[in-house]
């Protein structure tokens, strides 16, 4: 197994987590919100934030039901194809509603045996109503927290040897990259919005794994920040990784000074997969986006 540098290792789990051995059950969970006991190793697993399905997937336990948000269905494309062999279990997951507002009662039918929430951004009611159906696990969330929730995950489902194993090899490929020239700038929007993202968000923080430095503009400590059309200045950078739904690329294409951007100019203006880079933030988004970024500014030498 390749080890991570020792300034890496290990992650903060601030305790949470669980004592037994992988594949030991029945086993404690401490989470976000409490405890849990899960008397079997979980088989239907059902997922309510964003990037969870992600990191169940890439351990191999594909969830039975998702909710949706952003108008994505409730799995990703890019995960189907990344993982082939799970397409048909991919594509028969159930739809269990809103991410904000999931549906108590398709939870129920589905009889789940392990639900996974995210805190950020979710109410107390809906998780007291769930713990009614299955047990609760409650992960940080945020994009920056990725490595933490997917361990956190792999605590419950007795599968932390294979999650370290896999941030072991993204954080040695991040150190092998060594891509540390220039600044790189992260611009999205859905086609109502335009944002740049912050150190915070998920894929400034696989930016910071890679050493990469980030304009002064998008040096902040946040996850992102709305701006105006008008505020090219804010997206100005070395490179310029863009990417949009819907409407999206064209409102970012459409900001007044785009064409004279250097970037743009120097074809360092380089758009990406909205999904994996701006909208999930499970281990497998995270694997594309190093190695995308890892590609592309090796092309730049």
């Amino acid at each position: 197994m390749i080890k991570i540098p020792s300034e890496l290792a290990p992650l903060d789990l601030d305790g949470k987590g669980s004592a037994a051995a992988d594949g030991q059950f029945p086993r404690d969970v401490l989470h976000e919100r409490g405890a849990l006991t899960l008397k079997a190793a979980p088989q239907r697993l059902a997922v309510i934030s964003t990037g969870q399905a992600d990191a169940a997937t890439t351990l191999g336990l594909v969830p039975v039901g998702a909710t949706q948000g952003h108008g994505t269905g409730v799995f990703e494309p890019y995960l189907s194809h990344y993982y082939p062999q799970f397409a048909r279990q991919l594509g028969g997951m159930v739809d269990l509603g809103d991410r904000k507002a999931p549906d108590v009662a398709a939870f129920a039918r589905l009889k789940p045996d392990l639900i996974c929430m995210n805190e950020a951004g979710k109410n107390e009611d809906s998780r007291a109503a769930l713990s009614v159906v299955a047990p609760v696990l409650v992960t940080r969330g945020k994009g920056f927290n990725w490595k933490v929730d997917f361990l956190l995950l792999a605590h419950a489902v007795g599968r932390v040897a294979v999650a370290q194993a896999l941030l072991d090899s993204f954080h040695a490929a991040a150190a092998a990259a060594n891509l540390t020239r220039g600044t790189v700038s992260f611009v999205q929007s859905n086609g109502h919005r335009l944002t740049i993202m912050g150190k915070q968000s998920f894929a400034g923080s696989i930016a910071d794994d890679l050493g990469l430095a980030r304009p002064e503009a998008q040096s902040f400590v946040a996850t992102s920040r709305k701006i105006e059309a008008t505020a090219i200045a804010d997206v100005d950078a070395d490179w310029v990784i863009y990417g949009g739904q819907g409407a999206g690329v064209a409102t970012i294409k459409a900001m007044p000074g785009w064409d004279d951007l250097p970037a743009v100019r120097a074809g360092r203006a380089i758009e990406v997969d909205y999904q994996p880079f701006f909208n999930n933030a499970g281990p497998t988004a995270a694997r594309i986006v190093l190695d995308q970024l890892s590609a592309i500014l090796s092309e730049q030498d």
